[in-house]
């Protein structure tokens, strides 16, 4: 009988949950790499991305017993990442974010250029954006948080958060039209 990676992963966290160092490390050998992934997103330093992995597998470690297995510990590892990433985030930067009700939301719709443009590419163009349209455009696009959630998380209104996510919309979607030589839609 084989050992699946549910199995694999359910032995670790009891592991851990127990104290044992060698379930501690090989939590992080499983998870490193995806959640460091995770991190980049928030961040535009790599050292600055593998600090708040370090922080946040530390989270991890010390609240291991609060995870109650009712849903995928990958989701939960990663959840605790984007939290400890919005922390560096509030502690680094002063949340100055622009609120426009005049921005036309139907205005900033991306082109459709995915056989163009590579996700290494489109990571770039992310990461070039202000720290404040970058957290926003993550928690919406990447991690699928409404309005309402990134409202609350940053401590701004939900109009705001559509503002700060229309604004980093058009700066891409221009991106992709001047690298691309993209007609721009009307």
């Amino acid at each position: 009988m084989s050992i699946t990676n549910k199995q694999n992963t359910e032995a670790i966290i009891r592991g851990c949950i127990k104290g044992k160092s060698k379930y501690f490390e090989a939590l992080y050998k499983l998870y490193a790499d995806k959640m460091f992934a995770v991190c980049r997103y928030y961040t535009k330093d790599y050292t600055e991305a593998e600090d708040i992995l370090h922080e946040g597998f530390i989270k991890v470690f010390e609240s291991i017993t609060k995870f109650k297995n009712t849903g995928s510990f990958e989701g939960w590892i990663r959840r605790i990442m984007v939290n400890t990433a919005l922390e560096k985030f509030r502690k680094n930067n002063k949340m100055h974010f622009v609120s426009d009700d005049n921005i036309n939301i139907d205005d900033t719709k991306i082109v459709n250029v995915e056989s163009e443009i590579s996700a290494k590419e489109l990571f770039e163009m992310i990461n070039e954006l202000t720290p404040k349209y970058k957290m926003v455009f993550n928690l919406f696009a990447l991690e699928g948080y409404s309005h309402k959630e990134i409202s609350q998380m940053l401590g701004i209104s939900e109009g705001t958060s559509k503002s700060n996510l229309a604004r980093a919309r058009i700066i891409l979607k221009e991106k992709v039209e001047k690298n691309y030589r993209i007609k721009k839609i009307v």
